[in-house]
């Protein structure tokens, strides 16, 4: 399928709490994957979009979920392409990596959730859906590759769902 014929891309986000700062000795290894995984990331098949901080080529100093806490948000045309990527590419060194430089989250540190064509999510949104899955667990509206749900899942759960007004009272 090429991008044009998806009625939905993928969206993730991850969150990372930092041991040391990015600053720090430790952590120069991890600085130094940077650049490099993110032009893996930008040419890699799927991928659609990467938030970065304004006049920056990454994100790492943008800290909405806290001061150690570093943010990754992507769109990719479909999971298998996020996968491919994630797990079977330069990226997998750095995933291997990653107990060196960030802390063991107890809780959901991914989450994954079907965002129409065009659309570029925000992180307050996505740190929404990552909240989502904290307290709901997977659903169509925010899940994981371990928990995937399809596009057509996601918007007949849109569809089903009662208007968020209808919460509120």
């Amino acid at each position: 399928m090429t991008a044009s014929t998806h009625a939905a891309h993928l969206a993730q986000l991850n969150v990372a709490t930092l041991r040391h700062p990015l600053e720090d000795p430790r952590t120069a290894p991890f600085v130094e994957m940077l650049d490099p995984v993110n032009a893996a990331a930008d040419k890699a098949p799927g991928f659609v979009w990467r938030f970065t901080g304004e006049g920056a080529n990454d994100a790492t100093g943008v800290r909405p979920a806290g001061e150690n806490v570093i943010v990754n948000l992507t769109v990719w045309q479909t999971q298998e392409a996020l996968w491919d990527f994630t797990y079977r590419s330069g990226h997998l060194e750095a995933m291997r990596r990653r107990r060196e430089w960030f802390e063991r989250h107890v809780e959901a540190h991914l989450v994954l959730w079907w965002v129409p064509v065009g659309h570029l999510p925000t992180v307050d949104e996505a740190l929404e859906r990552l909240a989502d899955l904290r307290a709901h667990g997977p659903s169509p509206r925010a899940f994981t590759f371990s928990s995937p749900h399809t596009a057509a899942e996601a918007a007949e759960h849109v569809r089903t769902a009662r208007p968020a007004s209808a919460d509120a009272r």
